[in-house]
């Protein structure tokens, strides 16, 4: 028994025209929605290419850095490291918005967002991981990227 196999034309095969290489992607201003950061610290290129592509500050990934400095990559908890940190450094106030973005195995990723109901200041931290060593951060942490 012979059988006929049907050619699929080229033309199927072809990836969809892209769009122009010129255009780039848009991204919101993500400084105008929270005024304070806590990015997962998996380590300091993973970091780096945040702040890069989410178009954040030294400042806004502050807290990161300073968590992946003292603590290491302490896999998502280490968000809550940094809240600790802008806590003890007296920056959240009452209305603030603090984004958490962890990461996890494969395409996982979980974002939280909390809005401040009050200032915590550093002697109202209670127990904080930060406050036996808050003078001396943050540190001179080196990367490669400039915003002016």
């Amino acid at each position: 028994m012979s059988h006929s196999y049907t050619k699929q034309p080229l033309s199927l095969l072809k990836k969809a025209p892209s769009s122009s290489s010129t255009t780039k992607p848009y991204i919101p201003d993500y400084r105008l929605a929270f005024e304070h950061f806590c990015i997962h610290a998996t380590s300091k290129s993973a970091l780096n290419e945040l702040q890069r592509n989410l178009g954040l500050s030294d400042e806004n990934m502050e807290a990161s850095r300073a968590t992946l400095h003292r603590f290491g990559n302490t896999s998502s908890s280490s968000i809550w490291y940094e809240l600790a940190y802008q806590e003890a450094k007296g920056r959240v106030k009452a209305g603030d918005r603090v984004w958490q973005l962890a990461f996890g195995s494969g395409f996982k990723c979980n974002s939280a967002v909390w809005k401040s109901i009050r200032r915590i200041g550093p002697l109202q931290a209670g127990v904080n991981p930060w406050l036996d060593c808050m003078d001396r951060y943050p540190v001179a942490l080196n990367h490669p990227l400039n915003f002016h």
